[in-house]
């Protein structure tokens, strides 16, 4: 079964792999498509690629080309997560799950409805040892800080962040992060779904995903505290057990459509 990785902005897919891998080491059966979106990664961007349409329609090409004719799992991470409902519009017949983890559900970050106030497990000596760059942004983003978290931040996260193609994106989010269609309007995706949510997300909360809860019947929802944006740092045992659920669920509807 393909599964195919759609990550979020600013960084590449090892925001995705370095989760991922983990929860799929011990299984059998899965062929994992990992992409790096145009702008990030090792994909550059292109002059064409204005807006969430056409970023769409490089994922829906990517797909159509590596495996054509074959159904898959979707997997996206926060913008991806957005890109990922977008897909579900074009070709639901063809998503055998959906995995929206932190999703972005509004595209202006004004009319998102985030957390006002947070506390994180800060770590000042850890932060000390840093580069004041590195430190900056690991402490802005990170709720539970310490040596293990860093590590896999900095090789899951800031690795993409530092090489990402800052103005493509910067001119993409500003002018072209809407869909030219309404997401969720009268859709109804019947497969199975877990939307993962961090309480301390400040940057796309966790609040507006449930207003699309009742589009995915059937649907896991769960909002885990001491967890931000990068919720799969935060909390990697229960979101391995969150996405392992969801992968056995996935796999009995793929099962029982084939019987």
């Amino acid at each position: 079964m393909p599964v195919v990785m759609i990550h979020g902005f600013i960084t590449d897919h090892r925001i995705l792999s370095g989760c991922m891998e983990s929860v799929f080491e011990h299984l059998k059966g899965y062929k994992r498509l990992y992409l790096d979106l145009p702008g990030m990664g090792k994909t550059k961007a292109k002059d064409w690629i204005k807006n969430s349409d056409d970023m769409l329609k490089v994922i829906a090409d990517f797909i159509n080309t590596v495996i054509p004719n074959e159904n898959f799992l979707l997997v996206g991470q926060s913008c991806g997560g957005f890109l990922a409902r977008g897909l579900i519009n074009k070709m639901p017949e063809k998503i055998s799950g959906l995995f929206l983890l932190c999703p972005v559900v509004i595209a202006n970050k004004k009319e998102r409805e985030l957390p006002s106030h947070i506390s994180r497990c800060r770590n000042v000596d850890l932060l000390k040892k840093l580069h004041p760059d590195d430190a900056a942004v690991y402490d802005k983003h990170s709720i539970v800080q310490n040596e293990m978290t860093w590590a896999r931040y900095k090789n899951e996260c800031l690795s993409g962040i530092k090489i990402a193609d800052n103005d493509f994106i910067k001119n993409f989010v500003a002018n072209g992060y809407e869909f030219s269609f309404k997401l969720d309007n009268n859709i109804v995706y019947d497969k199975p779904t877990l939307i993962l949510l961090g309480h301390q997300d400040t940057r796309v909360g966790y609040k507006d995903a449930w207003k699309i809860f009742e589009n995915y019947p059937k649907a896991t929802f769960s909002i885990l505290d001491q967890a931000g944006h990068d919720l799969q740092i935060d909390k990697e045992n229960v979101f391995n057990c969150l996405v392992i659920d969801w992968l056995k669920r996935s796999n009995l509807e793929h099962i029982t459509s084939i019987i």
